[in-house]
């Protein structure tokens, strides 16, 4: 798959953590993808070591069971940059666009601004792009789309956000099933507010984000007064959960009292819904380019217009948080 890109070469395989720690050292690659399961060696002591000792991109090779899903997550814990599910039939298209999909992740993380200054320790020279502006509006609910990088950047945005944060939070991040579940235990372990995976029936309401379930799409619905979220298998998107379809039904339901937030990953999943949004009177902030491990869906945004505020990824908390309560404490 890979080497179907002229762009790409693969210079080397490693049988189990130990060769890969040599030949890493000896090829110095662009990027690595790195097994969790291997012989002498696995895959998350062998990450320890390559981030201390020759530090690189590494793409995580995961299974979709739980076990591989707790696995993959510590890895991103510990300095992966995203990983690759070995079945990839979340993944709702065939294997032609899993294919593009890999090669465009590769070629995006290789040439990130956020990898070649975290990692690499480079100089990058900045496009200072960071705005702000002020809105008085009352938001009842602050949608979140991210992919790449999202789970540390989730937690950077959330472990901001107080206890008594007056309004709803719904997440889409691009992942299959059973790692939402876990990456929402994780989230809720370091955050003020209750963060979990969402059911069909969770009303949205203050102090509580939801994360959408892994393979499936989150809407939302008024049910006798009441704004409820729905799981759904449709429609069948590219990515589910969609961060498009979240939006659009979120614009639906709530009309202009929608805050948008698209982070960092790949593609443009995000974009129709967030044009919705802002039809319907609702604000959107993007993620800035220094801050994005992959700067795709932010910079869709950004490019046809839609961005009000544009943030790097730790000002981005405390955005939000200024945003909802400055018109409903007046």
């Amino acid at each position: 798959m890979l080497e179907s890109d002229p762009q790409i070469k693969v210079v080397a395989t490693a049988r189990d953590g130990l060769e890969a720690i040599e030949k890493i050292k000896t090829f110095k690659p662009d990027i690595v993808t790195l097994d969790v399961e291997m012989p002498r060696m696995d895959g998350l002591t062998t990450l320890k070591i390559i981030m201390n000792e020759c530090p690189v991109p590494v793409l995580m090779v995961s299974s979709l069971t739980t076990e591989g899903a707790e696995a993959t997550l510590e890895a991103l814990k510990l300095g992966a940059v995203d990983f690759i599910p070995k079945q990839l039939s979340y993944v709702s298209l065939d294997i032609i666009k899993i294919k593009d999909e890999l090669i465009q992740k590769v070629k995006s993380i290789v040439n990130s601004k956020y990898i070649r200054r975290k990692i690499y320790r480079h100089e990058v020279k900045s496009s200072k792009d960071v705005k702000f502006k002020h809105v008085k509006k009352n938001f009842e609910v602050v949608a979140i789309g991210v992919s790449t990088g999202g789970p540390v950047a989730l937690q950077e945005v959330l472990s901001r956000i107080p206890e008594n944060f007056p309004a709803g939070i719904v997440i889409a991040q691009h992942m299959p099933p059973n790692f939402t579940r876990l990456l929402a235990e994780r989230l809720n372990s370091i955050s003020k507010i209750e963060v979990r995976e969402a059911q069909t029936g969770d009303k949205v309401r203050a102090g509580l984000a939801l994360i959408a379930q892994g393979g499936k799409n989150l809407i939302f619905e008024k049910v006798f007064g009441e704004k409820i979220v729905k799981i759904a298998d449709k429609p069948d998107t590219l990515y589910k959960p969609s961060v498009d379809v979240m939006m659009e039904s979120a614009s639906e339901v709530f009309g202009d009292k929608v805050l948008g937030v698209i982070m960092t990953g790949m593609g443009r999943d995000g974009v129709e819904g967030l044009k919705k949004v802002k039809e319907k009177g609702g604000y959107i902030i993007a993620q800035n380019e220094e801050t994005c491990v992959v700067y795709g869906m932010p910079k869709a945004v950004i490019d046809v217009g839609l961005a009000d505020s544009i943030l790097p990824l730790e000002k981005i908390g405390e955005a939000i948080v200024e945003i909802v309560r400055e018109r409903k404490e007046i």
